[in-house]
């Protein structure tokens, strides 16, 4: 019996299996009833719903079609970072009637370089027109080297090897790498200019009751003199206003050093902060730690109500104190995990946020004393134009990053399922990231980045994205007047950004990035 068992014809075993597959569904199985009621064939539904994403991304969507962004955008990225042929044929595939497509009005007469211009020296060369900390008299004021900057990502959210992509290649773009509220991790320290960020969870410069720790911050300030800025974290687009809780599976003793946190204990992140609980309080505790540490100090958040807003400007007008930079996120910016309510309703969009928020400080006159940084898919030269007239002076990018180093818009960053390793703590997945490899594929998305961006500045007839005006940009924003600019949109016009040259920006002492170390050896390659 067992010998004509075993010699029993394949499909014979297949038909087998089923039957069994059949049994367990009907007599076995209560939780689906799909699988019930179609046993076998059932199966295929929750196939297909689990690989939809890839099918849509890969066979069905078509170019502009998909979100968060869609293939165009994707392959804009991934060519740029490859320095392969990121040029389109044949004209336009985009509707360029749709609602919120951008116009940048050229100039007849384009900007001239001249011979000795640092542009035609480096075509990449695009430092933040404004000095961090310049108004406040920091000790360490900070000019950024690059207009493009990474955004706030934390070591745990991101594999180690996709931070080490990212620092490594960020040092070679001459750019800064926001730590995210994750803490200063080894992987953030292979010598890029670093923004370290602390959120409600204070993790890093946390003491032993989970509370800000002054003395923690200073000594980490001290101990590494890449940290540039610190920026407090209130809110980011895709969560705002919501706390988090970092499961004790997923802490190892690496990340419990990292954090400052107990190995296999849930930690929670509450939505508000223990240092201060209002405007004026939130003010001091800025002042203390620029005082401390002679860092510029800033703030990101995602924007809603203005009330605070309005209380933390006319405390700024009055007192000439309050933070050097603000982060404005998008309410369509990403994160590693957040509910859909969240995610899709909380928070204005970049364009409305940043809008809203730049009028309470343009009203008391202070938008000269604030670098401006925008944050929310905006890590395309056409819609970094449009932030630069709106009166933003950096751009930092997230998820366009993670795309330049490998991440495939899998959208499952929160199952710690990424296949191409960028968010995950797999081992086996993130060791299909090569550092040396992925960090050039970054730097040189950054680069084109802003070589494009310089060209468009001077199409429309300026040497620095600083000196677009409102004006310069339209807006598809309705039927009857299909196209506005965005100071009749948005209802302001921005303040003038004060500029002398590049060659000034190339020049000034507070400038970050090694330039002053590198300019020596820039040699021109065409990019």
């Amino acid at each position: 019996m067992l010998a004509d068992i075993l010699n029993m014809p394949w499909w014979v075993w297949v038909i087998i299996i089923l039957v069994l597959i059949g049994i367990r569904d009907i007599f076995l199985q209560r939780k689906h009833t799909i699988i019930h009621n179609y046993p076998v064939v059932g199966h295929l539904r929750y196939l297909l719903e689990k690989i939809g994403p890839e099918l849509r991304q890969y066979l069905v969507a078509n170019n502009r079609e998909e979100l968060p962004f869609n293939r165009i955008e994707r392959g804009w990225i991934y060519a740029s970072a490859k320095k392969e042929n990121n040029y389109e044929g044949f004209g336009t595939d985009q509707d360029i009637y749709t609602h919120h497509h951008i116009f940048i009005n050229n100039a007849m007469m384009p900007f001239k370089l001249e011979a000795d211009h640092p542009n035609s020296i480096d075509k990449t060369f695009l430092p933040c027109a404004k000095i961090m900390g310049a108004f406040n008299k920091r000790k360490r004021p900070y000019r950024p080297a690059s207009v493009i900057n990474v955004s706030a990502m934390s070591f745990g959210s991101l594999s180690a090897r996709a931070i080490a992509s990212l620092n490594k290649g960020v040092k070679m773009a001459h750019a800064f790498h926001n730590t995210g509220e994750g803490g200063l991790s080894p992987y953030h320290s292979h010598g890029a200019d670093v923004i370290f960020q602390f959120g409600t969870g204070y993790f890093g410069v946390r003491n032993e009751a989970g509370d800000f720790s002054m003395d923690k911050l200073k000594e980490l300030v001290q101990g590494n003199s890449f940290i540039r800025a610190i920026e407090i974290k209130l809110s980011q687009g895709a969560k705002p206003g919501k706390g988090g809780v970092l499961p004790g599976a997923k802490i190892t003793k690496q990340i419990a050093k990292i954090r400052g946190v107990e190995v296999g204990k849930d930690v929670i992140s509450p939505p508000y902060h223990r240092a201060f609980s209002n405007v004026q309080e939130m003010v001091d505790f800025i002042e203390a730690i620029a005082s401390e540490t002679g860092l510029p100090v800033g703030i990101k958040a995602a924007i809603g109500k203005l009330d605070e807003w309005e209380a933390l400007a006319d405390i700024m007008k009055h007192t000439g104190k309050g933070p050097d930079f603000i982060s404005i996120d998008g309410g369509e910016g990403g994160t590693g995990a957040a509910p859909p309510s969240f995610a899709d309703h909380v928070s204005l969009p970049w364009v409305y946020g940043f809008s809203d928020l730049y009028r309470v400080f343009l009203n008391r006159g202070l938008t000269d004393r604030i670098v401006f940084i925008g944050s929310g898919k905006l890590g395309f030269p056409a819609k970094a134009a449009m932030a630069f007239a709106m009166g933003a002076d950096c751009i930092n990018v997230a998820r366009e990053a993670m795309m330049s180093i490998g991440c495939i818009q899998a959208q499952v960053c929160h199952t710690n399922r990424c296949p191409s390793g960028v968010a995950t703590q797999s081992k086996w997945l993130q060791n299909g990231i090569d550092p040396n490899l992925k960090s050039i594929r970054l730097a040189q998305y950054f680069k084109t980045f802003r070589k494009e961006l310089i060209e468009i500045t001077h199409a429309a007839g300026y040497e620095h994205p600083c000196q677009f005006r409102m004006s310069d940009i339209e807006m598809n924003v309705d039927d009857q007047n299909l196209a506005k600019p965005l100071n009749k949109t948005y209802i302001y016009d921005k303040s003038p950004v004060p500029f002398d040259g590049m060659q000034n920006l190339k020049e000034c002492v507070y400038l970050g990035g090694n330039y002053q170390r590198d300019l020596s050896r820039i040699v021109l390659d065409g990019n």
